[in-house]
């Protein structure tokens, strides 16, 4: 199986040696996705709600352009610089994803300033 880097406009160019998804198999990670709109390359809003919708458009473009969607997500992986945000985040994502959901773990840390959430998904292909 060839390992091959999944590269879209419709989602941020990455800013360091990274794809922004790598696929082997059927297999698609997609690596930490921000609130950076991929056509000013400027942070998208300064609320959760606002935040979360664009990373998880910017998710959706990569998972998209692997071949897969959202559909296919096994796992997900959420970064939020505050507990406090959780339940709004929780709110937006689920415009984003439909039963049986895929697993997911959060955690709380530090990302650079203005940016709230950072999310990165395992997907796999049928």
């Amino acid at each position: 199986m060839v390992k091959m880097a999944i590269r879209t406009d419709e989602a941020p160019a990455p800013v360091g040696t990274y794809a922004q998804a790598t696929r082997r198999g059927n297999l698609v990670q997609v690596a930490g996705q921000v609130a950076i709109d991929p056509v000013t390359g400027e942070i998208v809003g300064q609320t959760i709600a606002v935040q979360t919708r664009q990373v998880m458009n910017n998710l959706e473009a990569v998972l998209e352009a692997a071949g897969a969607s959202s559909d296919d997500l096994l796992m997900v992986r959420v970064y939020l610089t505050d507990s406090a945000h959780f339940a709004e985040f929780d709110r937006v994502y689920a415009d984003f994803v439909t039963a049986p959901f895929p697993a997911r773990t959060t955690v709380y840390v530090g990302l650079p300033a203005g940016l709230l959430v950072q999310v990165d998904a395992l997907a796999v292909l049928d």
